[in-house]
């Protein structure tokens, strides 16, 4: 059995429940909207840390199961705002399984504290460095004059936020030098502006699935229509295979979606790793398995 924790409508846990399905595994699901309605109760005894859940008016053993997928991602509450106590119990069950999943003795994709690592833009940064990948030079500042010497430096740089809130990146050119004086209110992440092919890797266990992604803009995740990304299929050279691995590994999360960079001179640079990626946006377009791969990750099986 493996446990699915998210909502069944969400792309990524949508697609995991139909792979599970047609490879016949036996999935829990723990719908995220209906936390308060989950009845979980975890137990530690000595070492061991047991947790059940009451399914259809059966008390389900977790510890049983062979894997986690844990995406939360605060879908609405079906019953709040208007009831406080099932807000409550809601919050409370989505925290009692994050406490779990953290210890839970089973495969978790992922477990919360090392997706952390991806709440501090610069502190992932290093442990990418670490791990053998480029990171495109970086300041974080809230100083302009310091941002301008280092725009002058390297010509063109761009900029996004430096913690784990989802942030648009721009080219720090035209009307946004104007405003460059409201990053004394928030110290703003700045890099080099690199150039060449986009590249996002998924690695799930030890599958690795890369796809090259062109597109006209410089986030290519907010290009639309005629700018849309267009995505394909790529093998990826046997090294950067190998570290893309070695790094979700240090970084402890079993799937991870890596962003990379191929440059003019074929060096390979980072910009960060995504915890709980939406794999679904790039297996739809180009047919790449990350689901299945994910599925009978969480089954037990490794790759061949």
């Amino acid at each position: 059995m493996i446990v699915v924790a998210g909502s069944p409508t969400e792309g990524p846990v949508e697609l995991l429940l139909d792979e599970a399905a047609i490879l016949g595994l036996d999935v829990l699901l723990l719908e995220e909207e209906r936390a308060a309605d989950w009845q979980l109760e975890v137990e530690a005894d000595g070492g061991a840390i047991r947790a059940h859940v009451m399914q259809q008016g059966r008390r389900v053993d977790l510890s049983a199961a062979t894997g986690l997928y844990l995406r939360l991602t605060s879908p609405e509450v079906i019953g709040a705002p208007a009831d406080p106590l099932r807000e409550a119990r809601h919050v409370a069950a989505l925290g009692l399984l994050a406490s779990w999943a953290d210890v839970a003795p089973l495969r978790v994709a992922n477990r919360p504290a090392p997706m952390s690592s991806n709440g501090s833009k610069p502190y992932q940064a290093a442990l990418i460095r670490a791990a053998g990948f480029g990171v495109p030079e970086t300041i974080v500042t809230s100083d302009p004059a310091e941002v301008l010497a280092f725009r002058r430096q390297h010509r063109r740089i761009v900029y996004k936020s430096i913690s784990g809130i989802r942030s648009i990146v721009h080219e720090l050119t035209g009307p946004r030098i104007d405003d460059l004086d409201r990053v004394r209110a928030l110290p703003t992440q700045f890099q080099r502006l690199l150039t060449g092919v986009n590249v996002r890797v998924h690695v799930v266990g030890r599958d690795v699935h890369a796809c090259e992604v062109s597109s006209r803009t410089i986030d290519y995740r907010y290009s639309e229509g005629e700018q849309a990304a267009q995505m394909t299929a790529v093998d990826l050279p046997d090294a950067v295979r190998e570290r893309c691995v070695d790094l979700a590994h240090e970084l402890e999360l079993p799937l991870a979606g890596i962003d990379l960079l191929r440059d003019e001179d074929a060096q390979w640079w980072c910009f960060e790793v995504n915890p709980s990626p939406a794999y679904n946006c790039f297996e739809e377009p180009t047919g790449l398995p990350i689901a299945r791969s994910l599925a009978t990750w969480l089954a037990g099986r490794d790759a061949a």
